[in-house]
């Protein structure tokens, strides 16, 4: 029988995983706009940044839950090669979940003309980056590339779970399971 993960880190991860998703789709979106598109710079980068921040406390507040919960092993079922890509990719998602979403507040703060992170009903968050169009254009690079990279993960993420569900069929390898 495959274990759960605990209820609170099932919720903590579905509830980052619609953030993330809308904060790539976004990302996506806005970049590929005209900039005459006065919503834009109004109303999708700032979004695009709250939700980023917001994306970032979920994946901290699940890495404290994987620290004061018990984490089900992976599935005796799944080959070798499976335990060791899923290890992989959920390393590189968690690296990837933390630094984009700071290169991002990086490329915000180091930007000449930037008013400020947004945050919800917190207000703008200090830039704490000097304004600086070096540094913003290598946040801007790193943040775009380690974006694409992240939705990629995500991806192969996606696709592995519904491998095991829906083409492998073995109820001790459905991984999807632990997670609902």
């Amino acid at each position: 029988m495959v274990e759960k993960y605990a209820r609170d880190m099932r919720v903590v991860h579905w509830a980052r995983a619609l953030v993330v998703l809308g904060v790539l789709a976004l990302g996506v979106t806005m970049v590929n706009l005209p900039d005459d598109i006065a919503t834009k710079y109004e109303g999708l980068y700032p979004n695009h940044k709250q939700f980023g921040l917001l994306a970032l406390l979920l994946t901290l507040l699940q890495l404290g839950l994987r620290q004061t919960r018990r984490v089900p092993e992976e599935p005796q079922a799944l080959k070798a090669w499976e335990r060791k890509l899923s290890s992989a990719v959920h390393h590189l998602l968690y690296v990837l979940l933390l630094v984009v979403p700071v290169m991002g507040y990086c490329m915000s703060s180091s930007f000449s003309q930037s008013d400020g992170v947004p945050f919800f009903f917190f207000g703008k968050l200090p830039e704490l980056l000097a304004k600086n169009d070096a540094a913003f254009e290598v946040f801007r690079l790193l943040h775009r590339v380690l974006a694409y990279t992240l939705l990629a993960l995500v991806a192969l993420h996606i696709a592995g779970a519904l491998k095991h569900r829906l083409i492998d069929k073995d109820p001790e390898a459905d991984v999807l399971k632990r997670m609902l």
